[in-house]
């Protein structure tokens, strides 16, 4: 090969004639390219490129133009180059030829550097990697227990044998729809609202402890066992407080609505956050998916996040983001994929219960549920409460306990509580809960314990007074019965007297006060302004709204007339100037509190006459339109009075 080089370099110098100088200059300078690339490529491989670019038989030429062709050939890889160059071209050719040459040396140089470093790299990486593996196969040998661990697991699992029995909230709690006291027409309602084939969100309103809850999970069970509904077998019950759920503005959690855990935030997988992967969890409306998201105390939930909850019921999905995302990543998983294009189901049937007034329930949210309200438990409701708990309890009880405790409470679930703390008490005192009886001693020593008072004290009475009414009222779910008392005095000078209204009672009463006095002034031609006259909300009750104008009303008529009002009787409704009785909100809790007071007859407005529970027992409701039949039934007598 040698020798083939020398020749090629020497090949100018043979032949006929003399070279002239400046051609001499150009031997010599195609020699030293040769020379150049020959050092480059290597001998060898350069015989093997020449072959391959059909230079071989130029290169061994004594011409300098199939020489200098060969050589283009050699440094451009270009073998379809078959035009000889003339003497005159030759120079700018090998001008060319350098440069190319001189870049291909230069990447050449870096290209060395690289790989040197490239070596060196890879060189530490494997160290690294090698000690990796060491350290592992050094755990895996070890195993990932040590002597601190497995005693903390033998921990665990003792305390896993230790079983008490269930409590008496759970052993008490309602297990069908018989054993729910008084809200039939509240479930009847619920399931006609479930059970249908096309089920619809609902909003339960009511008091604490009636069974909201526990009427929406049989609800659910009675869907499931009925044809024709589209709720599965092992359609899910999830259950949340709406006390517990929150909106995060970094939205980095939301056991709600699920959310994203990007790569850089604890939580996320390891392999993925490696990897720079966001992973969507998706949260519990995926997980009621088919089946109830039941959210107690929904009138709780943030604004904000009941504002999301909206989208959610409107697409059935929820769906995900994060800048993290990358969808032409190769090495996301395809359930992320997934998530992040298509997100996650969401078709589920929400019930929310609360205790707020609907009022202050979203109005959004409102209008996407059929409303079912649950009623205040009357006594009696508790009693049978008392008497079934009694039953699952295996006690045997005083013929006043149940008695007793419908007197302090009206929440079905504090009756029970009140009763399991008795029962407590009892197989405490006799050592043995064989056989146990619960007396009404023992109850009110729970009572007592428990800082307990009266619910609703008896009012109403048999005998009639003057210039005292009932009024009703409510608050949230609850009525109540108010105290109206008035006393007028003849003025001291005719025309001047005062009317007295204590403030804390609100203006909205205040104003009922001077509509009653409009309408006595009509009715029986008494001036008021003849008296000093003084009405009172006993116990300084704020009254809200003017339901208790025409209670104002016969308390002022009765103290001016001088005529009794019975104190069986409670009376609720708007008075108009003109003598109409308006109608009023909040009419089946104001008969139910009127109920618990011992009041036997209670007169509603006219309009509210759809408003009166069906089926009412102990206790008569009136409708009336105008003061004149009000004083014809509360002092069975003319209309007008003179």
């Amino acid at each position: 090969m040698k020798v083939f080089l020398e020749k090629v370099k020497g090949g100018a110098k043979k032949g006929p004639g003399k070279k002239q100088p400046a051609e001499s200059q150009l031997v010599r300078q195609v020699n030293a390219l040769y020379g150049m690339v020959s050092n480059l490529y290597g001998s060898d491989r350069l015989v093997l490129r020449a072959g391959k670019l059909n230079a071989l038989q130029l290169m061994r030429s004594d011409r300098l133009e199939e020489k200098v062709l060969a050589l283009q050939k050699l440094v451009f890889e270009d073998p379809t180059l078959d035009v000889l160059p003339t003497p005159e071209e030759i120079p700018e050719i090998l001008m060319e030829l350098e440069d190319e040459i001189a870049d291909i040396i230069a990447r050449r140089t870096v290209e060395d550097d690289i790989e040197r470093k490239v070596s060196e790299k890879l060189q530490l990486r494997h160290e690294d990697y090698v000690r990796e593996i060491r350290m592992q196969v050094v755990k895996e040998n070890a195993g990932t227990e040590n002597a601190q661990t497995l005693k903390k697991l033998a921990m665990l699992e003792k305390l896993e044998q230790r079983k008490l029995s269930r409590s008496a909230m759970e052993m008490l709690r309602p297990a069908s729809f018989e054993e729910i006291i008084g809200q039939d027409g509240a479930i009847r309602a619920l399931l006609a609202k479930l059970t249908s084939p096309y089920p619809q969100h609902i909003l339960l309103y009511g008091p604490p402890g009636v069974g909201k809850t526990t009427a929406a999970r049989l609800a659910l069970e009675a869907a499931r066992a009925r044809k024709g509904t589209p709720f599965g077998g092992e359609a899910p019950f999830v259950e949340v407080n709406g006390t517990t759920l929150r909106w995060d503005p970094r939205e980095a959690t939301n056991p709600l609505l699920g959310s994203v855990h990007d790569p850089i935030y604890q939580g996320a997988r390891r392999d993925l956050a490696d990897g720079g992967i966001p992973e969507p969890k998706p949260g519990l409306v995926t997980d009621a998916h088919g089946g109830v998201l039941f959210i107690d105390e929904i009138g709780e939930m943030d604004p904000i996040l009941q504002s999301k909850l909206l989208k959610v019921l409107e697409d059935k999905r929820v769906y995900f983001d994060s800048a993290y995302y990358d969808p032409h990543d190769p090495n996301v998983p395809r359930y992320v994929k997934k998530l992040f294009e298509e997100g996650a189901p969401a078709d589920f049937v929400l019930i929310g219960a609360t205790t707020r007034d609907p009022s202050e329930i979203n109005p959004a949210i409102r209008s996407r549920c059929a409303e079912v309200y649950f009623d205040p438990l009357t006594p009696a409701d508790i009693k049978a409460i008392i008497l079934q708990a009694r039953g699952k309890l295996g006690a045997e009880i005083d013929e006043a306990v149940a008695e007793i405790i419908s007197q302090y409470t009206i929440e079905g679930r504090k009756a029970v509580n009140i009763l399991s703390d008795a029962f407590g008490l009892a197989c405490h005192k006799s050592r043995n809960p064989a056989g146990v009886r619960i007396t009404a001693g023992d109850v009110y020593e729970v009572i007592q314990w428990s800082r307990l008072t009266p619910y609703a004290v008896g009012k109403a009475s048999e005998k009639a007074e003057v210039g005292k009414v009932f009024g009703l009222g409510v608050y949230g779910f609850l009525g109540s019965v108010l105290e109206i008392e008035a006393i007028a005095f003849p003025a001291r000078e005719k025309g001047k007297g005062t009317i007295r209204f204590n403030d804390t009672a609100g203006s909205m009463a205040r104003d009922s006060v001077f509509n009653a006095a409009s309408v006595i002034r009509k009715t029986t031609g008494e001036d008021l302004y003849n008296y000093d006259v003084h009405v009172n909300v006993v116990g300084g009750g704020k009254i809200d709204g003017p339901s208790a104008g025409v209670a104002i009303f016969l308390a002022l008529y009765s103290a001016v007339q001088d005529r009794p009002i019975p104190q069986d009787l409670a009376v609720t409704g708007e008075l108009s100037i003109q003598g109409k009785v308006r109608a009023v909100g909040g009419i089946p809790e104001k008969i139910y509190g009127a109920r618990q007071a011992g009041i036997k007859r209670v007169l509603v407005p006219e309009d509210n006459a759809n408003d009166i529970p069906v089926s009412l027992r102990g206790i008569t409701v009136t409708p009336v339109s105008s003061v004149e039949e009000i004083l014809h039934l509360v002092f069975n007598s003319p209309s007008v009075i003179n």
